[in-house]
């Protein structure tokens, strides 16, 4: 296989100033494998070299993209798992790993190689997760473009290029855990249920509306839509509820000439002081200032 021809790969450096970015990309590539040929193909600096029977283990992370074709991946933390044109694998530092096409198939696929304190946070956080690195987010063609537009700031490596492809880093986590989010909620009647409770809360906001009867409007148990209100959102109904009323108060304090005691008494909070209090628990302020 000639890599000019199948392959575009950069492998970059990154200087003190852009480690203290937070984020840094090694590696950036396009990689096709026509049906029957040998995998992988030459043309790797030892640092990423790679043998599928062996499998490897890098000391980055990197987010592989499938967009055509199939095959298999396996991990320390991940059982083999057959992947396929959609398919997202996230590969984690000093975990070891190995993947390679379907022999018949081949197959066509991006991947980028980073590092940075950023990128610890979010897995500190559980956005991503080492025993759970395969994500079938479909095509997207977003995604696509963002590692083409990546390969080309690559190719030139102006001043704070990394900087650049930084950004294009976090936008592709960005774009891969809103798809896993919402892919989860596959059930179209369900997704509906919960953005007609969000409009109903809101626009309920001046009422003494509570979200036991919110439920009760959409037919659902309490403990039901509670759960899964939660999971599409982030937020309880109650979270919720409170959250829209404070940016409802904010509109009120800037954009009226309403004084605090009438705000809290058109969005039903419980008193005064409760409402101050909410108010710069949230905020950092108190409601006058």
């Amino acid at each position: 296989m000639s890599l000019t021809q199948n392959q575009k790969s950069k492998y970059l450096v990154a200087n003190d100033e852009d480690e203290r970015w937070g984020i840094f990309v090694t590696t950036i590539g396009f990689q096709t494998i026509l049906p029957n040929t040998d995998y992988p193909p030459k043309g790797h600096p030892s640092s990423h070299g790679f043998n599928a029977a062996k499998g490897r283990v890098l000391h980055e992370y990197q987010i592989i993209y499938i967009i055509k074709g199939e095959g298999v991946f396996q991990s320390s933390s991940c059982k083999p798992t057959k992947v396929f044109s959609g398919t997202v694998i996230l590969l984690f530092p000093e975990e070891w790993h190995t993947y390679k096409p379907v022999k018949n198939t081949g197959w066509d696929a991006y991947w980028i190689g980073f590092d940075g304190s950023n990128i610890y946070n979010l897995l500190l956080n559980n956005f991503f997760s080492i025993t759970n690195p395969v994500l079938d987010i479909g095509f997207n063609e977003q995604i696509a473009e963002l590692y083409k537009h990546g390969l080309e700031i690559a190719n030139f490596q102006k001043a704070a290029y990394q900087q650049m492809i930084a950004g294009i880093v976090q936008m592709l986590l960005s774009h891969i855990f809103y798809a896993e989010k919402n892919n989860s909620f596959r059930d179209k009647l369900v997704v509906s249920l919960i953005e007609k409770a969000r409009v109903i809360m809101r626009d309920n906001i001046t009422n003494n509306q509570t979200t036991e009867s919110v439920a009760a409007e959409l037919n659902m148990s309490y403990s039901w839509f509670r759960r899964i209100f939660k999971q599409y959102t982030g937020f309880s109904p109650g979270q919720y509820q409170m959250e829209i009323k404070l940016q409802k108060a904010k509109e009120l304090l800037t954009g009226t000439v309403m004084l605090v005691k009438e705000i809290c008494f058109e969005l039903n909070f419980e008193s005064v002081s409760y409402f101050v209090t909410f108010f710069k628990l949230k905020t950092g302020m108190s409601p006058t200032e």
